[in-house]
């Protein structure tokens, strides 16, 4: 049985907003090296990475002193790119992945599609939730925002549904735990997959 290829990728993405470096290893183990210098996005991206079992190392700098949404948004295209890059081909993948994920009082959905058309539903957080600041200067917007960028960047249909939640912080992190969850089994090799698990032969 011949050894499947490397399913790594390493990405830099300089901007006048944001400078960011990003490796993974979609076969890892969710080791993880973040800094962003937004605390709490780090934290949510440590969570993607040991929960995805992918090995992540991020390093970028940005604008933060104006706002976080552009290192967030910037952060979050750079990993849907690089997973896009690492996913190559997609052959013998599941491609398909569902996870329901508690967080105290939070339970999160998260189905994931590696489909080639980027595609995000995003619906459940309770009214205001995008005002909310959390850990500082991140926004409840901002996880939205990173969905969107990881989706799109990545061509992963995504849909996320908070099925109910009342702090801030749970939501979030039940939603990209989910997110990673969900990843997870879709990204797996599957033994019993020939080729490109699509009737088009393309992903």
């Amino acid at each position: 049985m011949s050894t499947p290829a490397s399913r790594t990728a390493s990405v830099r993405r300089a901007t006048s907003e944001s400078t960011i470096e990003l490796e993974l290893d979609l076969d890892g183990t969710g080791q993880s090296t973040i800094d962003t210098t937004v605390p709490f996005f780090d934290h949510l991206l440590t969570a993607f990475a040991k929960h995805s079992l992918t090995d992540l190392t991020v390093r970028a700098t940005g604008d933060t002193h104006i706002d976080a949404h552009h290192t967030v948004e910037d952060t979050a295209i750079v990993l849907g790119q690089a997973i896009r890059q690492a996913l190559g081909d997609k052959a013998g993948i599941s491609r398909y992945g569902d996870a329901l994920v508690p967080l105290d009082e939070a339970l999160a959905q998260a189905v994931v599609d590696i489909s080639g058309r980027p595609y995000l539903v995003h619906s459940g957080e309770p009214e205001g939730y995008e005002f909310h600041l959390i850990g500082g200067h991140f926004t409840g917007s901002l996880v939205r925002h990173a969905f969107e960028a990881i989706a799109f960047h990545a061509g992963l249909t995504v849909h996320v549904t908070l099925v109910g939640g009342r702090d801030p912080h749970h939501i979030a992190e039940a939603e990209f735990k989910a997110f990673a969850r969900a990843f997870r089994q879709a990204k797996a090799l599957d033994p019993l997959v020939q080729g490109i698990p699509s009737t088009k032969g393309a992903l």
